[in-house]
C-alpha cells in the first residue's frame, strides 16, 4: 500500500484532518501546540482503494519553541526530525499550513526539500473556513506550485476536503487483498475451503499494552524490542503523550506493541497528559497481554502498585519487566523478593529483567510473551477440568458454612482469554472467595496457566453458565 504522510508546523491541523480521513478520534487533537509528538500509522480506505495514513509530530526549527508543558527543545527537535525522516520516505505529502497566519520561510524551505525528493506533495491550507478566508490562500503561490497542487480546506467546518480526498484517490492503486489472491491462484478447491475455514477461526495476533509510570522508560523498551526508532525517547517525564503502536513478527505471530503514556498521580497530571488517561484506558480494553515497566535503579513506588492493578481490571496476560538492570546495583534475588512482595496479586505474573539501552533479553522477553499468550487462549476439555476439580477438592473438602453441605456437580471451561472457568453447584452463591481463591491456584499449579489471570464462577443447575458476573477490580483507574 501506499503511504501518506501528514507534515506541517505545530497546530496547523495535522491530526484533526488525520482523525477526519480515518473516520475515528484516533489522534488526540488540542488547541496546545506539541500535542501530537509521536508518529501515528492508520491504514484507511478512499472508496475501494488503500493507503496507509501517517499523522507525524509538529515540525519546528527554532530553538525557542517550547511543548504545552513549557518542555525544552529536546523534544521538539526529535519530533521534527522523525517527522522529516518519515515524510521524505513516504509516498505521497501532505503539507500542512495555517491559512489564518503569514507565510513562513521555514516553511518553504522544507516544501523545497521535500519536493526534491520525487513524491507526490500537494500544499494543504488549513482553517479556511469561509469565502473570504480565500484571499488568504494567495500567498501561499510563493511555493512555486499552481493551482492544482493546492486545496484550501476548513477540516472543522469540513470544506474543501472532498476534492482533497479525490486527488488522493487518483494517486492510489486498486490493491487486491492478498487472501483473494491466493484464493484465485490456488486450483484445489478443497485446499482453498480449508485455508479459509482456518483464517477465520485461528487469530495470531499479539495486541501487548506497555504501562508504567512516567520516565521508566516503556518508549526505549518498544523501540528496543520493534528494533525500530519508532517513539520520540527523551530525559523529559511525559514525553509520550499518543499511545504508539508498532507492528512487529515473532516466530510466525504478528506482535502489536502500544507504548501508553506513563501515568503519574492524579495530582500531578498536567497540560496534554489528561487526554493520554483517556487512550491508555482505550488501548487497556483493546489488549491481550500487558507489559509493567518499573525502574529497576530506583525503588518500587506505591504508584507503581497502582498501576500494575490495572492489569486486574482488564483481566490480561502480564510480565513485569525491570527496565534499566544495567544500572542496578542490588541483587537479583533481592529484587525480586521485593517485586513478589509488592505485586502479590501478581503472584503468577513472570519476571523478566531487561535493559533497553544494551538490548539485554529482548529475545527473552518476546518469547516469555508467546508462551504467556498461549496460555491466555488455552481452551481445556471439559473432562480435564472435572478432573482437575475433582483432585482439588477431595484434596481440601468444600466448606459447610452454616451446617450447609456444598456439592459441585461438574465444571468447564467456558471462555478463553482470560480463562474462565463455571462451577456448577447445588448452592453457588455460598462459595467463599477463599475457595475460589483456592481452586484458581490449584488450577494454575496443575495447568498451564501462568501469565494470565483464571475466572471462576459459581453457577446453579438451572444458572445459564455462560454469563459472567461482573468482574471487580482490585484497585480502582488511577
Amino acid at each position: 500500500m501506499k503511504t501518506i504522510a501528514l507534515i506541517g508546523q505545530p497546530n496547523v491541523g495535522k491530526s484533526s484532518l488525520f482523525n477526519l480521513i480515518v473516520k475515528q478520534k484516533v489522534a488526540i487533537i488540542s488547541d496546545i501546540s506539541g500535542t501530537t509528538r509521536d508518529i501515528r500509522k492508520k491504514d484507511i480506505n478512499i472508496l475501494e482503494k488503500k493507503a496507509t495514513l501517517i499523522d507525524t509530530g509538529g515540525i519546528s526549527t527554532s530553538k525557542k519553541s517550547k511543548m504545552s508543558d513549557s518542555s525544552n527543545f529536546e523534544i521538539f527537535s526529535q519530533v521534527s526530525q522523525k517527522s522529516i525522516d518519515m515524510a521524505i520516505n513516504c509516498d505521497i505529502v501532505l503539507f500542512m499550513v495555517d491559512g489564518k497566519k503569514q507565510l513562513e520561510e521555514n516553511d518553504k524551505k522544507l516544501f523545497f526539500k521535500l519536493q526534491k525528493t520525487n513524491q507526490d506533495i500537494v500544499l494543504v491550507v488549513n482553517k479556511i473556513d469561509n469565502d473570504k478566508e480565500l484571499e488568504n490562500v494567495w500567498q501561499f503561490f510563493k511555493f512555486g506550485i499552481d493551482e492544482t497542487n493546492i486545496f484550501a480546506i476548513s477540516v472543522a467546518h469540513n470544506r474543501g476536503t472532498k476534492k482533497l480526498l479525490s486527488w488522493l484517490y487518483d494517486r492510489l492503486p486498486l490493491v487486491m487483498d492478498e487472501e483473494f489472491l491466493n484464493y484465485e491462484n490456488d486450483t484445489s478447491l478443497e485446499h482453498n475451503t480449508e485455508n479459509i475455514s482456518q483464517s477465520k477461526t485461528k487469530e495470531n495476533h499479539l495486541k501487548v499494552a506497555i504501562i508504567g509510570k512516567v520516565n521508566v522508560g516503556k518508549s526505549s523498551i518498544l523501540n528496543a524490542i520493534t528494533g525500530v526508532d519508532r517513539s520520540v525517547v527523551s530525559s523529559i517525564a511525559g514525553t509520550t503523550i499518543d499511545p504508539v503502536d508498532e507492528t512487529t513478527t515473532y516466530k510466525d505471530k504478528k506482535i502489536t506493541f502500544v507504548d501508553t503514556a506513563g501515568l503519574r498521580r492524579r495530582g500531578k497530571i498536567d497540560g496534554i497528559e489528561k487526554f493520554a488517561l483517556f487512550r491508555t484506558n482505550d488501548m487497556l480494553a483493546q489488549a491481550n497481554l500487558c507489559l509493567i515497566i518499573i525502574d529497576a535503579s530506583t525503588a518500587i513506588s506505591d504508584q507503581d502498585e497502582k498501576i500494575a492493578g490495572l492489569v486486574d481490571k482488564f483481566a490480561l496476560g502480564v510480565i513485569i519487566v525491570l527496565n534499566k538492570w544495567d544500572e542496578k546495583l542490588k541483587s537479583y534475588e533481592k529484587l525480586i523478593d521485593e517485586v513478589r512482595l509488592r505485586f502479590r496479586f501478581l503472584y503468577y505474573a513472570p519476571i523478566v529483567a531487561v535493559s533497553a539501552k544494551t538490548g539485554r533479553n529482548m529475545d527473552k522477553l518476546k518469547g516469555t510473551l508467546i508462551e504467556i499468550y498461549d496460555n491466555f487462549y488455552r481452551r481445556y476439555a471439559t473432562s480435564k477440568i472435572n478432573e482437575t476439580i475433582t483432585k482439588a477438592t477431595r484434596r481440601h473438602s468444600l466448606p459447610s458454612p452454616a451446617g450447609n453441605m456444598l456439592k459441585i456437580y461438574f465444571s468447564t471451561q467456558y471462555k478463553i482469554a482470560p480463562p474462565t472457568i463455571a462451577v456448577v453447584m447445588n448452592k453457588p452463591n455460598m462459595l467463599h472467595f477463599s475457595y475460589k481463591r483456592y481452586l484458581i491456584n490449584f488450577l494454575r499449579y496443575s495447568l498451564e496457566f501462568d501469565g494470565c489471570p483464571i475466572h471462576i464462577i459459581a453457577r446453579g443447575k438451572k444458572d445459564n453458565i455462560t454469563t459472567d458476573e461482573t468482574y471487580k477490580a482490585i484497585y480502582e483507574t488511577i
